[in-house]
Order: structure tokens, then sequence, then C-alpha cells
């Protein structure tokens, strides 16, 4: 990697850096995972010495500042909220209240970054540029509203096989690219391991990127992967090259904020018991992370 200058953290001996999404533990659907209440994850979390939590809104419901005072309590900092719905393509609302909520549901956490996963191509479109200009133009209506309440805008780009039905964004440098062309100080990037791990050239685009990522994913690319959204591999079970993509994460785009394990896993992880995934996850994090 071409980067001098920045130390990269060592976690190999405690893991304050740490946050757990919480689809780790089986993301609240139904059927799936061991259905812990945001409270016991809080505490398990805290007895474990994570640094933070990423929740979804499906668990928060109307205890968004309950919720957030239980994880400062705890020694915890909420580290992000997932997500936005989608804001292109054909299951996005047609207005932006849903989003709107979502950010004030982040500001009741306490989070200081809301992730928008994109959505689609919209109906009637090919390719990806009208889509992304549609795009540009609802996330510089909605930077407004979340700067006055504190919250910051992640733009996640996600491996091209989620092209057409959940992203037009596929790489850091269409993700950048667009909080570019947005131009609001509060809306940046997320980088997560399992979307942009193939990407060649994933250096260069993070080294432009600095001050830009909000938030960077673990897990680990399966190399035999058999559902491409709920087979994730935990980190060191994989091909990807987590130390040399935290290394541009945080000497490139000098990062320095949470590490969010994010694993989605229905056949595997899901299936364990949670106070088992998380000692894994910490293990597993100074190891190979």
């Amino acid at each position: 990697m071409p980067f001098t200058g920045r130390k990269v953290r060592d976690f190999t001996k405690g893991h304050p850096a740490l946050a757990l999404n919480t689809a780790s533990l089986g993301h609240n659907l139904d059927g799936a995972g061991a259905g812990w209440s945001p409270e016991r994850v809080i505490d398990a979390c805290a007895a474990r010495g994570y640094g933070g939590i990423v929740f979804w809104r499906r668990e928060i419901g109307t205890r968004a500042v309950g919720i957030g005072n239980r994880v400062r309590a705890a020694g915890m900092q909420v580290a992000g909220l997932c997500r936005t719905p989608f804001l292109v393509g054909r299951e996005a609302p047609a207005t932006d209240d849903e989003a709107r909520a979502s950010i004030d549901m982040a500001a009741g956490l306490g989070a200081p970054v809301l992730t928008i996963v994109t959505g689609g191509t919209e109906p009637g479109t090919k390719g990806v540029a009208e889509t992304q200009k549609r795009l540009a133009d609802r996330v510089a209506r909605l930077a407004p509203y979340a700067a006055e309440r504190g919250v910051a805008l992640a733009l996640e780009p996600l491996n091209p096989m989620f092209g057409g039905n959940r992203t037009c964004l596929f790489t850091v440098a269409d993700a950048l690219a667009m909080a570019e062309a947005v131009g609001a100080p509060n809306v940046g990037i997320a980088v997560d391991v399992y979307h942009v791990w193939w990407d060649r050239t994933l250096a260069g685009s993070l080294a432009a990127a600095k001050g830009r990522v909000l938030g960077y994913h673990l897990c680990d690319w399966l190399e035999n992967t058999r559902h491409m959204l709920l087979d994730r591999g935990m980190m060191g079970d994989g091909v990807a090259d987590l130390r040399a993509i935290r290394q541009a994460v945080e000497e490139g785009a000098t990062y320095d904020g949470f590490c969010e394990v994010e694993i989605f896993s229905a056949r595997d992880w899901w299936t364990r018991d949670p106070a088992e995934v998380l000692d894994v996850i910490a293990g597993r994090f100074r190891q190979f992370c």
C-alpha cells in the first residue's frame, strides 16, 4: 500500500474500537437469530469490552432516546444506524417522509451516522447515470435536514451483484463522486469489506477520500458463497485481505472511527448462541483485522 506517515491502529491487545452491527446476531428477522432485545445486546457487548453498537431501525421503534441512553450508560457509543429506505429505484418511497423519520431516529439514538443503501435503478431507465442524478438530488434534499439534527449521511457502495435492485453505486470511487456531487459537509461514504474487497482500485480511491469515510464495516468474503446477501463470512474465514483494506482506510482515508462487524449469515452465525458469536467476533477482530 502506497501510504506513509499515519500509523495503523493496533488492536491485537484490545478492542475499544470494535462495534457490533446487530445484524450479526440475526438481524431481528423472523426465524433468524435468538431474538435478543436491544437491552440484552447492549449488556452483552459492554461485558465484552465492545466500544460501540450499530442498530437497525426495525429494532428501535419509538424507543430511540431510551436505547441510546442505555448504550451510553453501559460505557459505549451508538456508532450508527442502518439504514434509510431506498432513495431510488422501484422500492423507493414517493416522498422523503420515511427518510426524514430515519434521520430523526438516528438523532434520537445519538447516532452520528446514518447509512444510505441507495436502491436500484429507476424504472424506465437504462444504466445508472440517470439514477445517480436522481439520487444526488434526493440526498441533497435530505442533507440539510440531517445536518440540523447532527447526523451525517454515509453512502454505501455495494458489490456489483446487487446492481439493478439494491444499488446504483458499486465502488468507493462511485460513492465518493456522489458525495462530492452533493457537496454537503455531512455527506460521506461507508466502506464495507463485503462490497469492496475485490476492487483493485480501492487503495487509490481511499487515498482520495480523506475525511469522507464515515464508517468501516467488517466481515469476510467466503470463497464458496452460497447466498449473495445472507452468507457473509466471519473475519478470517474468507479471502478478503482485511489488514490491507484497513491500512488503506486508516492511512489513505485517515479514518479513525469504529470498526463495525456486520455479518449476514443465515445458515451459520445466525444459528449460533449470540454469546458465542460476540466472543468469536472479538477474538477474530484482534487476530485478523
